[in-house]
């Protein structure tokens, strides 16, 4: 195989191994292949004529027909089609990180835990109420919209004697499959994101890309490593929470249009079942 030829083998390996779990996912929701390929058809046309430009020249609908390898008409023919509406339950990424925040700011503000350092149930109102803690870690968002949406998510649950309290230490959404799908967009957009810059440009501007992996655990330390990873990454996203809200300022009135950033570290947790190790040791870590 000839140096040209090997990083289109890699990508066409990479690609079928990244479709397996994505294939997986849509063939469980009953999406048919026909759905998919027309969606694929229509990113595929729009990152054409707005990811690929030539500077200075106008996008057209023959460029995109030659990178995307449809004919012009086809082109055509999903330009007209238009965008299809965006249901008006997606996750907006405004909407998840104020309640991220909210949250976050519950957790570990410690004029929001009790004496053995737990989240308190909050009233509403009041100096050290709801209101008062999304003010704080939230900005300008009605404090009843975010309580709604945590609420809608399954975080925090009103008691019947009104106070608030916290059910989730995290925005995971546990009873809307769209905003678990919508996470997917985002979650997984970012990590392949990250991917591509570090392949385009990782040698002069690398971003943090590691996992550590090994092959064959005893199914009975799952548990417990399960609890560990959780803790230990949970008390690290806080850190950088913390972090990053002591710098999400607005632009000062001398630089009012000031560059400025969508930025965060994502962690997660995999697992798939093995076969039993080998008398010899081949199950060594493996970090990547």
């Amino acid at each position: 195989m000839d140096s040209d030829a090997r990083p289109h083998a890699a990508l066409h390996a990479a690609l079928a191994k990244l479709l397996r779990p994505l294939f997986r996912l849509l063939l469980r929701h009953q999406v048919p292949f026909g759905a998919f390929e027309e969606l694929a058809k229509r990113v595929y046309v729009d990152v054409a004529l707005n990811d690929f430009g030539i500077p200075g020249k106008k996008p057209s609908i023959s460029r995109a027909s030659i990178l995307s390898g449809l004919t012009r008409k086809e082109v055509q023919r999903l330009l007209a089609a238009g965008d299809e509406p965006a249901s008006s339950a997606a996750l907006d990424g405004g909407r998840y990180n104020r309640a991220a925040r909210v949250l976050t700011g519950w957790v570990r503000d410690h004029q929001y835990l009790d004496a053995k350092g737990q989240p308190r149930a909050l009233s509403l109102e009041g100096e050290d109420g709801f209101a008062a803690l999304v003010r704080r870690h939230s900005g300008d968002m009605p404090a009843r919209a975010v309580l709604d949406e945590l609420e809608r998510v399954g975080a925090v649950h009103r008691r019947d004697d009104g106070l608030i309290e916290l059910l989730a230490r995290a925005y995971v959404p546990r009873s809307s499959a769209t905003d678990k799908l919508a996470i997917l967009g985002t979650d997984v957009a970012d990590l392949i994101e990250t991917i591509d810059h570090n392949l385009d440009v990782g040698e002069t501007d690398p971003r943090f890309q590691r996992k550590v992996m090994y092959l064959s655990i005893p199914a009975s330390a799952l548990p417990a490593f399960r609890k560990r990873s959780a803790a230990n990454a949970q008390a690290l996203l806080e850190k950088f929470d913390r972090w990053l809200a002591e710098h999400d300022v607005p632009n000062p009135p001398d630089a009012p249009n000031a560059a400025r950033a969508r930025v965060g570290v994502g962690i997660y947790y995999f697992e798939e079942g093995a076969a039993p190790a080998p008398a010899s040791d081949d199950s060594k870590g493996d970090k990547s």
